[in-house]
């Protein structure tokens, strides 16, 4: 097979490990944080005995903490959400666990049943509600970790994201 490449491996190249990159202990990436809170969601063992249930507040615990980013577990009865809200200068990933939740923003309402997961930037105005009429588990990872947590209100959630880079802001991850 000929190749417009002067560079061609003969061989294993796992066998090359001075050419790997050693695995990290902590995500650093968007893809990395992504796929931490997969592993976590795959792990009931690891979250599922820790939920809590709380009619009169939404319930949260810090699962997990490591450089730089936290790791948070959330549970959500019907009718309790978060208010409309940013995370200061956090990004974030939002993983529905169990159950469904309704995140409004300015571009309206989005279904998040279990599974979804959506990735936000600094700045990015939202709301979370248990719409359903089940309750919901989510799992929420900021980096860098969550220092404030501004509350909007309602008004200006709809014209708070109408700047270019608000928009393009969060990514839904499939």
């Amino acid at each position: 097979m000929n190749s417009d490449s002067d560079l061609q491996i003969a061989g294993d190249i796992l066998e090359v490990p001075h050419l790997l990159q050693p695995p990290r202990e902590h995500p650093s990436t968007v893809a990395e944080f992504v796929g931490l809170a997969r592993s976590i969601a795959a792990d009931r063992s690891r979250w599922e005995h820790l939920v809590r249930f709380d009619a009169a507040s939404r319930w949260y615990h810090r699962l997990h903490t490591g450089p730089g980013y936290e790791v948070w577990l959330l549970s959500w009865v019907p009718g309790q959400g978060s208010g409309p809200h940013d995370h200061g200068p956090s990004s974030g990933v939002l993983t529905v666990l169990e159950g469904a939740l309704t995140e409004r923003t300015d571009r309206g309402p989005r279904a998040l049943e279990s599974g979804a997961q959506r990735v936000f930037a600094p700045g990015y105005v939202h709301e979370v509600v248990n719409d359903s009429l089940e309750p919901a588990v989510s799992l929420h990872i900021y980096y860098p970790g969550l220092t404030e947590m501004p509350m909007r209100p309602q008004a200006e959630q709809r014209t708070a994201g109408a700047t270019p880079n608000a928009r393009c802001a969060v990514a839904e991850v499939s």
